[in-house]
């Protein structure tokens, strides 16, 4: 579990980014450009592991991509194949002992494995193992992958991969390694994103296609729910470890955790936020003289509501991309001085002028509230909040860090309490209808859709008891 003294849950934190490559002389350096391209997804660890055909080469690390790695750590992990890791921690604890690729050494040799994502049964499976003998060296998800694996009596590593999977409940993009074989594997309501490309002769694969852009490579297709693919001496092939059902891809990818530039189900993700922006202006107009966004994530919404109002969109709230990850600190009034030195307020912009603040979400309320008391500060005569996904009222189990529905404040109170408590003049969210239009509603897949149960607690899979009590108010 994470220390509530130190972190801030009043921001939903990213899940994790995976990125692998088969079949290129500079796979690790290919996986390095690939990982800083998916640094929003998790700045608390990075990890690389590359194989030769033969042995294994490993660097991990706590930090970001660029403090973990070096232009020598990198030509020090050689080989063709890579598999990357960058993590915020969902489940296990901080530290360098869950960084992941985690390595382990089978039976027929070594074995990395990766994910992005999490188990809601995770727990029970864990105890289970745990019975019948297994010695867990990590507190994470994936561990219980790797344990499963190795307890499978199959005669080969994909039938073992398949009969781990198919015990597990979830969300996953999962990559495998061995120096003879890469697995990738999407869960079955495809509730992570997981993208396959080519760069040359080349194999990618990456939680967003942000990475493609990142080293060139050109976007082939996603991993299909359910779809396990096998590269190995016989080349590449696609088999299933279980049926796909109904696509469940989490809506707030489209809403804040990707990156603008990446492209989901053919959705860009820019052009989908600036959709929301005016849907929301069209839902919940306001008379007012200026749009501000949060940034970043929210830039995109506000000047899709600025488009849609013909009220100007400004910078009237700047970010310090400067400010170190642990400004985040145990005192309310550290927490306070923490939002000044990652926000301000541009008194130029926003002095004397009715604002319009539009953000991607309100998990506790604490920071919206410092923000729109910056804004004051700065001479806004006006504060009219606009957040651009439904109200978050219940907890995610796939790998979101939400907190329990205590905690989350539309869980507990109404939006004109909310609206008092965080000091704006007026408060209102995007209907979930205007979201899923704002998306494009239908994936292009077969029975494409979204998980929205942190919206409306309608959750793709069975819910482990332990996690559904956590969940409720």
């Amino acid at each position: 579990m994470r220390d509530e003294s130190i972190f801030d849950f009043d921001e939903l934190n990213e899940e994790c980014g995976v990125f692998a490559i088969i079949g290129h002389p500079d796979a690790s350096t290919y996986c390095y450009y690939g990982l800083h391209a998916l640094q929003h997804r998790g700045q608390e660890s990075a990890g690389i592991v590359a194989s030769n055909g033969h042995q294994f080469f490993v660097k991990r690390g706590t930090g970001l991509v660029t403090e973990v790695f070096r232009l020598q750590n990198l030509k020090s992990l050689k080989g063709n194949t890579a598999i990357g890791h960058v993590r915020y921690s969902t489940s296990g604890e901080t530290g360098l002992i869950n960084t992941q690729p985690l390595v382990f050494n089978f039976a027929e040799g070594e074995l990395a494995i990766a994910t992005n994502g999490n188990l809601v049964n995770a727990k029970r499976l864990r105890a289970e193992l745990e019975r019948e003998g297994s010695i867990f060296q990590t507190s994470t998800d994936t561990e219980v992958i790797a344990h499963l694996i190795a307890r499978s009596k199959a005669l080969s590593l994909e039938e073992a991969v398949k009969e781990a999977l198919q015990q597990v409940v979830g969300a996953y993009a999962l990559i495998i390694m061995t120096n003879n074989k890469l697995i990738i594997a999407e869960d079955p309501h495809g509730l992570r994103p997981f993208s396959m490309g080519k760069i040359g002769d080349a194999c990618v694969f990456s939680s967003e296609t942000c990475a493609f852009d990142m080293i060139r490579a050109q976007f082939v297709r996603e991993v299909n729910p359910g779809e396990m693919i096998i590269f190995d001496k016989n080349g590449m092939r696609s088999t299933r470890f279980a049926e796909p059902r109904e696509r469940k891809i989490c809506a707030f990818e489209y809403v804040y955790f990707a990156r603008p530039d990446s492209t989901i189900g053919q959705i860009n993700i820019h052009a989908a936020r600036k959709r929301m922006g005016r849907i929301l202006a069209q839902e919940v107009p306001v008379d007012a003289d200026v749009v501000t966004g949060v940034p970043d994530s929210s830039t995109s919404a506000a000047i899709g509501f600025a488009e849609a109002t013909g009220i100007p969109y400004e910078l009237g709230l700047i970010k310090n991309r400067y400010v170190g990850r642990t400004f985040i600190q145990p005192s309310q009034s550290l927490r306070e001085q923490g939002v000044r030195m990652k926000l301000s307020a541009v008194q130029g912009v926003v002095s004397g002028k009715r604002v319009v603040m539009v953000d991607d979400s309100i998990v506790r309320g604490t920071t919206s509230r410092r923000i729109v008391c910056m804004l004051r500060e700065a001479g806004a005569t006006e504060v009219h909040v606009r957040i651009s996904s439904p109200p978050v009222k219940y907890p995610c189990f796939y790998g979101i860090d939400t907190p329990d529905r205590r905690q989350l404040v539309a869980a507990n109170k109404s939006i004109a309490e909310i609206c008092e408590e965080i000091g704006a003049d007026s408060l209102a969210f995007i209907s979930e209808k205007g979201m899923l239009d704002a998306i494009g509603r239908l994936l292009p897949h077969k029975n494409g859709g979204f998980c929205l149960a942190c919206f409306n607690g309608e959750y793709p899979t069975a819910v482990e008891e332990e996690m559904a009590l956590e969940g409720r108010p």
